[in-house]
């Protein structure tokens, strides 16, 4: 009999969903928030379970659903690497609606506030769903559920321009499922498969006797694509400010934080477990994703210095940190894999506190958004103006900070490539003095005292322990993988030889 732990990464799936599903019927949004976030947190300990099981035993484990085995069932596969991204993405969740509680009551009308909570458990159980799944077919149903989950969460501010950020993300994004689905078929019609380990056992074998080569190559060619367009890939971007910076803070945080990582997650399981970094290489799809991670690096942050509203600049800031996963990735070397990981990582801890820091900045402000408007708001709501300096130090790449180690990671990837070593290094400095661009002034901003006559007619903060949490708890998690990294690299480099 197996062990009872390796039924949890379908249970927390399951429990995510259900609750979502029964949230429905609860009217009182406080009550579904407190719901949301306890759900979160108890699939987090069952993700923790997870991660030290498969980590102590150096084990990865397929679990079959239903009663039919491979290749006609349905299956998950969880390894040391799936289940550090499932707590994280968990976590992550519970930060993000903790630290934009008060918005959400101010932002979304009472009778819809229940409605919310439906979709942002939706969103949580397709992430899950999408970094455990072991089966295409079931990862193209969540990748739809994440898109009409993440659009609801979008327009739940009702304004014109919300709906209007909303068509153009449903518009993009569903043109990025379209090309992953047609995808999809192309390499069912050829392997005949939809479970992962049978097409790759397919694909190795077509691979090494030449035949199909144009149609596998142009399958992997659109599945990547799809899902670089739905995670924000330069120049498939576009979508993405408007949609970020308008939301309300919750929403910004959950989708810039943890829904674009999903579908990389998909991504770097079908790159690794599915087609193999040797065989990615030579499609050379490895440099389409690097060109455009180095583009969207620089031109992400070319575009987050034109900003004025800090939440549009948050948004362009995600273009360039996503540019550096896709680099990662197009360095076509496990250890290129193993630093965008922990990009990943350090991504989803950052970013969701710093746009509910900027909220925060923003109401201590008098909710304004504007940075010139924000000069002093630090001094009324300090826990703020310190979680967006961390934040902020951390994207940059201050040294004892998540970024700086991430970067460090990157630089040393490079290495490995000696054709590209010079290139990549010279973008990572570029990129580096860029960030340094945006951020240090919109920190020295946030701690001007130049606004302190008009800040002082404002109606003083009330306290919100559920921001105070998610901020200490996000510190704390930057500060970890900048200073205790190694444990985190250790899972990574397990999970992926697990995969």
């Amino acid at each position: 009999m197996r062990p009872f732990v390796e039924n949890f990464p379908f249970f927390s799936i399951f429990l995510v969903m259900v609750t979502g599903i029964l949230l429905s019927v609860v009217r009182s949004g406080r009550l579904a928030m407190r719901i949301s976030v306890a759900v979160a947190l108890i699939a987090a300990v069952l993700s923790a379970q997870v991660l030290a099981y498969t980590v102590g035993g150096d084990l990865s484990f397929t679990y079959v659903m239903g009663k039919y085995a491979a290749p006609l069932g349905n299956e998950i596969k969880a390894g040391p690497l799936q289940a550090i991204l499932a707590l994280t993405f968990c976590v992550g969740m519970a930060i993000s609606l903790l630290g934009g509680s008060r918005d959400l009551e101010r932002d979304v009308l009472p009778r819809k506030q229940n409605l919310y909570f439906v979709m942002s458990n939706l969103t949580l159980a397709s992430l899950l769903a999408l970094t455990y799944t072991n089966d295409l077919f079931t990862g193209y149903v969540f990748i739809e559920i994440s898109t009409i989950a993440a659009c609801a969460l979008v327009m739940a501010r009702d304004t014109g321009p919300n709906m209007i950020a909303t068509i153009r993300y449903l518009f993009l994004s569903l043109m990025g499922s379209g090309l992953f689905l047609i995808g999809v078929a192309i390499l069912y019609s050829v392997t005949g498969h939809l479970l992962m380990p049978q097409i790759h056992d397919e694909f190795r074998l077509l691979a090494a006797t030449g035949q199909y080569a144009l149609p596998l190559t142009v399958s992997v060619g659109l599945i990547t694509v799809g899902l670089g367009v739905k995670s924000a890939m330069f120049p498939f971007h576009l979508w993405l400010p408007d949609a970020h910076g308008s939301a309300t803070t919750a929403s910004s945080a959950i989708l810039s934080g943890l829904v674009l990582k999903g579908y990389i997650v998909l991504m770097l399981t079908l790159m690794v477990r599915v087609f193999t970094l040797e065989l990615v290489l030579k499609t050379r799809i490895n440099d389409v994703l690097l060109v455009a991670g180095v583009l969207g690096m620089v031109m992400g942050s070319v575009r987050a210095i034109q900003q004025t509203h800090i939440k549009r600049m948050l948004a362009y800031s995600s273009v360039a940190q996503i540019g550096y996963i896709f680099m990662g990735f197009g360095l076509g070397t496990e250890v290129g894999v193993v630093a965008s990981c922990l990009h990943i990582l350090v991504h989803a801890c950052s970013k969701p506190m710093l746009f509910c820091c900027a909220g925060k900045l923003g109401d201590a402000a008098g909710h304004h958004k504007n940075l010139k408007n924000l000069r002093g708001s630090a001094y009324r709501s300090p826990l703020a103006g310190v979680g967006f300096t961390v934040g902020a130090l951390s994207m940059i790449g201050i040294p004892l900070l998540g970024g700086f180690t991430s970067k460090l990671y990157f630089a040393s990837a490079s290495l490995h490539t000696s054709d590209r070593t010079a290139v990549i290094l010279l973008v990572l400095a570029v990129s580096t003095v860029l960030n340094a661009l945006y951020y240090v002034p919109a920190v020295l901003a946030i701690w001007s005292p130049g606004s302190e006559e008009k800040l002082a007619g404002l109606p003083p903060m009330e306290p919100d322990w559920g921001f105070r949490v998610s901020t200490l708890v996000s510190i704390a998690a930057i500060f970890a993988l900048g200073i205790l990294y190694d444990p985190a690299i250790n899972i990574i480099e397990a999970g992926i030889r697990l995969m």
